[in-house]
């Protein structure tokens, strides 16, 4: 039997979380096994990383897989509101939940704040308030509290001592 990696972030989930599930699994049966695995609501929805619309419920996995890996985000809200601050200005922008922190940086950074891709490369996102940066590979919905389909960030420069990033 095929099987599919599948590595999944969601609401309430601290970690990154990893199955492995048969080729021929629908997007019903593994929202269902999700759901009940993690006690989310019934109306939980899942997306492919990076995409903005859910999953339909009657398509294969393997339909939606890469590389034998299936990276996906398990989630009640369908879009995440992010505001990003810097420099005194905000932006805002709806995201779906799969999108990751990378994706969302490029989007303030380049499109919004006009920097290149090299300074963009020296700033990160910080949870405005907080101390906290998001790694990059980090779906925003996984930084949202349940019922809470929205996130704000601070653009700031990244902390180097000696060229090494400070976390």
């Amino acid at each position: 039997m095929k099987t599919i990696d599948l590595f999944y972030q969601g609401e309430n989930l601290a970690e990154i979380e990893h199955l492995e599930i048969a080729a021929e699994t629908s997007v019903a049966d593994l929202k269902a096994l999700l759901i009940e695995k993690h006690g989310s609501a019934p109306d939980t929805l899942l997306f492919l990383e990076d995409e903005d619309e859910p999953l339909n419920d009657a398509q294969l996995a393997k339909v939606r897989e890469t590389s034998k890996v299936l990276k996906l985000h398990l989630n009640c809200c369908r879009q995440i509101a992010v505001s990003v601050f810097f420099n005194g200005e905000t932006f805002q922008h709806k995201f779906a939940p799969g999108a990751t922190v990378a994706r969302v940086k490029r989007w303030a950074a380049e499109r919004k704040f006009g920097m290149t891709e090299e300074e963009a490369g020296e700033h990160v996102l910080q949870i405005a308030g907080t101390h906290e940066r998001p790694a990059p590979g980090m779906h925003i919905g996984a930084i949202t509290q349940r019922n809470n389909c929205a996130v704000a960030f601070d653009l700031v420069a990244d902390e180097r001592v000696n060229g090494e990033s400070v976390r």
